[in-house]
């Protein structure tokens, strides 16, 4: 009797207690939530963070003007002291180098996209040409960096890792080197045997460029990359680069430099420079300026690869033209592929700010990237 009695009285509290929580709910269910108005967001503030972003944005567009003014202004005093100011070129025909120039980036661009993808980035093939052609503007400022800050600036969201972007752009502009110092070198044993200097510097470039995009050796190069957040991303992120996507690069690269070599010859043939009857031979030696000219200026980190591309292309167009020729057009060429990149960049800079306007956040943001390909 005592122990029962015991457990009914230590059971009353507990179970009174659980009667209130009953209670409780119940009147939780029955009462209706009282609709809130939404609370009104805040005014954005322009933190110095901001003001910071803003005054870095405009330098790096003053950098980019100084640089494109730069060598406007030079390459015309060149077309000036060789006599050049009062003739005429073919306008139809620069406006067709200026249209192969540009349609030879493209391969270069889409092989850039298809890096991102297998890394695991989701950007649009858009908001990858558009990245790719308005970083070239990058090239004439010093040192070659402002490349890939325009380039992962322009591409970086929640679809792509700024880290990753960045390994995509030294990966593509490797492979762009290595395919087009080869290629040149292939043409200089065929049709200009003779130029042994450019010959060998070509193999050299293409060998420097090459090696580090092959899978053992690129793998090797992040492993020494130490522990920082970017060699530990790219440990994980640079699996799915391997020979097939480093052979569909050279295809599509190897295709550009083509392109860029007729963009070269329609420049001469604008200044009437070309003979009849030797089209091939000179669509060769012009892709082989052009591609070695371009490496050769990359390699060189002078703003546009001055001067070091008009040397490799004048060596080259020398051995098959008149000098006075040949000087000519490698510094026409140079002012007609500057008016073009100005040209397409303003063109996709102000397209896409108009596209990202039509589209709402949730197109904007899209689905976020993945850590491989698939």
């Amino acid at each position: 009797m005592m122990r029962g009695d015991g457990r009914k009285a230590g059971n009353a509290p507990q179970s009174r207690k659980l009667q209130t929580q009953g209670n409780q709910v119940g009147r939780m269910t029955h009462e209706q939530p009282r609709p809130q108005a939404p609370a009104a967001s805040p005014p954005p503030r322009r933190g110095p963070f901001r003001w910071a972003i803003l005054l870095g944005k405009c330098l790096v567009l003053a950098l980019v003007v100084w640089g494109i003014h730069r060598t406007a202004i030079g390459a015309w005093s060149d077309l000036e002291q060789q006599g050049f100011g009062a003739a005429r070129p073919d306008a139809a025909w620069l406006v067709a180098a200026a249209g192969l120039y540009l349609a030879g980036l493209f391969p270069s661009a889409l092989f850039w996209h298809q890096v991102l993808w297998r890394l695991g980035q989701r950007p649009s093939l858009g908001e990858a040409v558009r990245a790719y052609y308005i970083g070239h503007l990058g090239k004439y400022v010093p040192g070659k960096a402002l490349v890939i800050i325009l380039r992962t600036g322009l591409i970086r969201g929640t679809r792509v890792n700024t880290a990753l972007a960045a390994v995509s752009v030294f990966y593509e502009t490797l492979t762009m080197m290595s395919v087009g110092a080869f290629l040149a070198a292939a043409i200089l044993v065929v049709w200009l045997p003779d130029q042994r200097g450019l010959l060998l510097l070509a193999c050299l470039l293409s060998l420097a460029a090459g090696l580090p995009t092959l899978p053992p050796v690129l793998d090797r190069l992040v492993r020494w990359g130490g522990k920082t957040r970017l060699a530990a991303i790219a440990s994980e992120g640079l699996r799915p680069l391997g020979y097939g996507t480093l052979g569909r690069g050279w295809v599509l690269i190897g295709c550009g430099w083509l392109l860029a070599g007729g963009s070269l010859w329609a420049v001469l043939k604008a200044a009437g420079y070309t003979q009849p009857g030797q089209g091939l031979a000179e669509l060769a030696v012009c892709t082989s300026a052009a591609a070695l000219a371009v490496v050769a200026g990359f390699v060189s980190l002078i703003p546009g690869g001055l001067v070091v591309r008009e040397a490799v292309l004048l060596g080259l167009l020398a051995a098959h033209f008149e000098r006075a020729e040949a000087l000519v057009s490698a510094v026409l060429a140079r002012l007609v592929w500057l008016v073009a990149e100005v040209l397409i960049s303003g063109i996709l800079y102000v397209g896409g700010r108009f596209h990202r306007r039509e589209l709402g956040p949730r197109e904007q943001r899209g689905s976020g990237p993945r850590s491989g390909a698939t």
